[in-house]
Parts: C-alpha cells; sequence; structure tokens
C-alpha cells in the first residue's frame, strides 16, 4: 500500500464538523494579527510581505502604547482607524465581527488598527440603510458590482433597480460610475437606497461640462467634498499616476485604459505638471477624514490586454500607491489598493504579493483580472478564473466583470452573471485558503445530493430558481435519480443503496418519497427560453440593424471619432441611437 504525505501548512479545516474525508487546506496556517492572515504558499521568488502596517505611520504628535494610541489632547477621532487605533470596538466593528463568525470584534479592531482591514462606511451614508461590512485579508473575500448610466444608456430609475439586484446576488460593495445622465440625482438614489458602501471615481463628475484641461484644485476638492457630503464610502483617487511614468506607457499595446487614469494623463500633458491628485494628497486626504471616506487607490496605469502586464508603468504606479497609503494613515485615513485588469495566470500571484510587499498589507482589490483576451461577450468566465487566484494569492475584494465588458453597458441579467461569477470565485478562493466555516455550505448541498432530496439540493443552491428550472426541463417528478444518467446508470443512487457506505444516509437529508414538482414559476420559464440567448441569426439581424442605423453598412462607422469631428460623432449618437442627457452639473461655485 502506498504511503503519500499531504502539503498540510496548518490551515484550518474549512469545515466546521470536519466532514467527508478532506484532509483540509493545504494552505499556511492562519495568522490572525499577523501579516499573513490567511495566505497562499509562496511559489520561490515571491515578494516578502512588508513588516509595516499602519501602526509605523501615525499622525504627528501621536505614539503607540502597545495595542493603543496615545492622542493629543483634544483629539476627536472620526474614522474607524481613528477608533481603532485608540482601542475603542464601535458598532460598525460590532456587526462586522457578526458578519464574520469566525472573526471577534476585538480581532476586527486589531485588523483595522494595523491597516489591513477598512471598513467602508461614510458617517452620512450610516444614517440611511448602510449595513457595515469590512475588506481584508483576515475576512471572507469580497465582490463589488459595477454600474452606472452612460451617455449612450440607462437612467437613475434603471439604476437603482441594478443596484437591488446587484445586492439581491451578492454584491457586498457598489461603484457607481456614472458618466451620463443626471449623474447627481443617480449617485444620491443609489446612496439612499444602498444597503452595501457605494463607491465612485470622483473625476468624472468633475469635468463634466467642462474639459479635463479645465481641471482645478478648487473643481477637485469641492467635488470630493459634494460626493464626501452626500455620503459616498469609498473614492477611486488615481493619484499614483506621475508625470514621470508617461514615458512607460507610449510602447503598450493599448495605452492607458483606465478612464481617470488616461484623463490626468492628458492633464498632465497639456499643463507640464504632476498629477494635481499627487500634489494636493494632504487635502485630499483631509476632506475624506471627515466624513471617514476610505480610499481605494486607482490604478490608473493597469494593463489593458496580457501583452501590457507587469511592465513598468503599473509597477511603478504601484511603488507609489505604497507612498500614499503610508501618507493617507498619517492623516488617519482607511485605504485600499486597486490592481490590475488583464494578467496572464502565471503573474497573478506575483502582482498579489507584491502589493501585499509594497503597499504594507493594505486591502487588495483587483479587478479580474482577465487571463486571455479573446473571449469578448464571455469575460466574466475569463475574468472569474484570474479572480479565483488573485483571491487565493492575496486579493481582499474582487471587482466583477459582466459578459457586457468591453462591448457594452451591462443590463439586469449581466449584473446577474457577473456577480454568480463572482461569488463562485470569492467562496472558491475562501474554502481554499481553509477559513473556517466555508465549506459547511458545501458539505450541506453535498449531503443532499448524495440522499437524491432534490428539494434540500434547490433550496442550498445559491440560485435556486436556475438549478430547479434546468432539473424540471428534464424530469418534473423529484426521482431517485437524474436525467443525465437516468435510473439504471445513477452512480449516486448506487453508493446511497450500497449499506455499506455512508453516502445518502446524513441525518435531515433524507429524502421522504417521489413527489411531482410544483409548475415552473414565471422566472424559471423565462431562464429555460434565454438558455439559448440569441440565434445566430437574431445577432446577425441586431448588428446590421445598428450598422445602418449609424452609416455603417459598408464601412466603419460615422459615429466613430476617429472618421469624424466629436462633436459631429457625438450628435449622430444622439440622434441616430439614443437621446442623450447631457445637462452639465451645477456646483455651488458656478
Amino acid at each position: 500500500m502506498s504511503t503519500r504525505t499531504l502539503p498540510l501548512r496548518g490551515a484550518a479545516n474549512p469545515s466546521s464538523l470536519r466532514d467527508g474525508t478532506n484532509p483540509g487546506s493545504f494552505a499556511n496556517a492562519p495568522n490572525l494579527g499577523g501579516a499573513l492572515s490567511f495566505s497562499s504558499p509562496d511559489t520561490p521568488g515571491m515578494p516578502e510581505p512588508s513588516d509595516k502596517t499602519a501602526w509605523d505611520f501615525l499622525p504627528t504628535g501621536f505614539r503607540r502604547d502597545g495595542a493603543r494610541l496615545i492622542a493629543p489632547s483634544g483629539f476627536t477621532p472620526v474614522t474607524q482607524l481613528e477608533h481603532a487605533r485608540l482601542g475603542t470596538v464601535t458598532p460598525e466593528m460590532q456587526r462586522v465581527a457578526e458578519r464574520e463568525p469566525h472573526l471577534s470584534p476585538e480581532q476586527v479592531r486589531s485588523e483595522v488598527a494595523s491597516g489591513r482591514m477598512i471598513i467602508p462606511a461614510n458617517v452620512e451614508h450610516l444614517r440611511h440603510a448602510l449595513e457595515p461590512m469590512c475588506i481584508g485579508r483576515a475576512s471572507k473575500t469580497k465582490i463589488n458590482a459595477n454600474m452606472g448610466a452612460s451617455p449612450v444608456s440607462s437612467s437613475t430609475v434603471e439604476e437603482v433597480e441594478k443596484l437591488k439586484w446587484a445586492e439581491r446576488w451578492g454584491a457586498d460593495t457598489v461603484m457607481d460610475l456614472s458618466t451620463g445622465g443626471n449623474i447627481d440625482e443617480c449617485r444620491q438614489a443609489i446612496i439612499e437606497n444602498s444597503r452595501v458602501p457605494i463607491g465612485t471615481v470622483p473625476i468624472y463628475s468633475m469635468i463634466i461640462g467642462r474639459k479635463i484641461e479645465d481641471l482645478t484644485e478648487k473643481v477637485i476638492m469641492e467635488g470630493l467634498l459634494h460626493q464626501a457630503k452626500q455620503g459616498v464610502d469609498y473614492f477611486t483617487i488615481h493619484a499614483g499616476v506621475l508625470r514621470e511614468h508617461l514615458s512607460f506607457v507610449q510602447r503598450r499595446l493599448i495605452g492607458i485604459v483606465s478612464r481617470g487614469g488616461s484623463l490626468l494623463a492628458k492633464w498632465m500633458l497639456v499643463h507640464g505638471k504632476q498629477n494635481p491628485m499627487y500634489t494636493h494628497f494632504d487635502e485630499i486626504c483631509d476632506i475624506m477624514r471627515e466624513y471617514d471616506v476610505s480610499f481605494s487607490l486607482g490604478d490608473g496605469l493597469r494593463p489593458g490586454g496580457l501583452a501590457d502586464a507587469s511592465d513598468d508603468a503599473q509597477l511603478r504606479e504601484l511603488e507609489t500607491l505604497g507612498e500614499l497609503t503610508e501618507r493617507a494613515w498619517k492623516k488617519g485615513v482607511q485605504v485600499m489598493i486597486e490592481g490590475p485588469g488583464h494578467v496572464p495566470f502565471d503573474q497573478i500571484e506575483y502582482n498579489m504579493k507584491l502589493e501585499r510587499s509594497l503597499c504594507h498589507g493594505a486591502p487588495f482589490y483587483v479587478l479580474g483580472p482577465l487571463v486571455t483576451d479573446v473571449f469578448p461577450g464571455y469575460d466574466h468566465i475569463t475574468s472569474c478564473i484570474g479572480a479565483t487566484a488573485a483571491a487565493y494569492h492575496g486579493a481582499s475584494m474582487l471587482c466583477y466583470v459582466t459578459p457586457k465588458e468591453h462591448v457594452g453597458l451591462p443590463k439586469k441579467d449581466d449584473v446577474k452573471q457577473g456577480c454568480i461569477a463572482y461569488k463562485i470565485a470569492a467562496h472558491a478562493a475562501d474554502v481554499a485558503l481553509g477559513i473556517p466555516g466555508t465549506r459547511d455550505w458545501d458539505d450541506s448541498l453535498t449531503k443532499a445530493r448524495a440522499a437524491l432530496n432534490w428539494e434540500k439540493h434547490f433550496e442550498l443552491a445559491f440560485d435556486g430558481d436556475t438549478a430547479r428550472a434546468f432539473h424540471d426541463e428534464d424530469l418534473d417528478v423529484d426521482t431517485d435519480f437524474c436525467a443525465m444518467c437516468g435510473h439504471d446508470w445513477c452512480s449516486v443512487r448506487i453508493s446511497k443503496e450500497i449499506v455499506e457506505f455512508a453516502s445518502g444516509k446524513a441525518d435531515g437529508f433524507e429524502r421522504d418519497k417521489v413527489v411531482q414538482s410544483a409548475a415552473l414559476t414565471p422566472e424559471q420559464r423565462e431562464i429555460l427560453e434565454k438558455r439559448g440567448v440569441l440565434s445566430p441569426d437574431e445577432i446577425h439581424r441586431l448588428a446590421s440593424k445598428t450598422r445602418k442605423a449609424v452609416g455603417a453598412e459598408g464601412s466603419k462607422a460615422s459615429c466613430h471619432s476617429d472618421l469624424a469631428e466629436p462633436q459631429t460623432a457625438q450628435q449622430i449618437q444622439e440622434q441616430r441611437l439614443v437621446q442623450l442627457r447631457t445637462k452639465p452639473e451645477v456646483t455651488a461655485a458656478e
């Protein structure tokens, strides 16, 4: 009989009951309170974790006394970071611990104080329906859903509907990336209706009604203050894109794909000055501290294709984000770091662990990453493959990608598909990391599956409607087999019938009797009707219709700005595609 030594490194068993025969996670032993809370083993050559934390970057006049901060007389804490440093467990920390059963309130406080965890909770948003949550390596992996009205499509009502839809399908945070319609109204409506933290990229609103060249310090500060007062929980600020980085972008296949990054690059080239977000970073910190808005330090030079991944531009910006993290912590502001979107699978671990080193363990929030570029229309799949690896190797939050990525504005079903793909990625990584209790859900469904208890099976499924619809498409009777194998070939049924096997005999999961399923709900029928999505003929018809509308039947469409003047291209979009809502926002100063 052969013997094997399994690579068990002391990770917690993700099953609370140690169900089954699985020996447990192959990840590292949990190091709560240290740099490697839940971590993957390092491939040789990976960067070492930083030996610094937020405790090493205290404001002037403050000093550390053990696990507590000694503040100057008269200091009033505002942010979760400041409360945590002073030793206070806030109501928000208490609620986070309730939602993360493997963590105690004191552990949550300690992680926030170290900068390895953030609780994005604007004091104004807490007055509405916000349910406090955390982002960090000691907690379960979170997912973000992007939405927002564009100049071409959508409205405030539709975006609030998508917000609720994203919450239903598991989004832990939502970013409002509106660039069209009534942006201010849309943002306010989303904040007032949201149970999850809301993030924005404030520069989008700053340039509505003006050219990027006209962006001034006054406009920047007024825009940030306005959104902070509205209740935005975290800002993406592209302060790490510096003038000296731009020369490294010139030979990229796809240049700068970040909207904020490209706008600021143009501003720097026009004015011949440094990035104003970098120059005025301390003033930005002061505004964000006042309302406890967290930083999501933007990756303005992230790669937009595999050919540009892990290049000098991307990694030099990451070094700058490490510097900015230290400056924000000195101001008492919470920080997470944004990470790359297109990275070959073999480079994901290095990218995650380099951030851990350069940014002292601040939570890493990554888009995808996509591991191949040639599947537009399926990028929720290409990216959730990379997202699973990213979460296993160090990411704390995953920004979803929908099937519409790169090709259009997501609709409701795209939001659902993106959320589910990323819930899969996040949960798979948490199980692999050995976060206690994360496999209990899987084990329960396995017991229901082994017992051929279909009702319990669908009750435990993340999307039970779809699972039930797919089952009942072939068999609407609760049989002791499925339509894939049939009765005689059903291995699960055979295993269950073997007396010596435990399979299918778990208490509470027994199947009472054969029953006929209730009629499919309208939602389940719609799921089946959509299974084929669009036929090739229908896709061709829609593509032809759009090409005809914009004058592209025989050549490139006249709505392209490289074929016509930008104003003419926009006019064609307005007249032939959709009626735009382009009324500029009016600030108090105007």
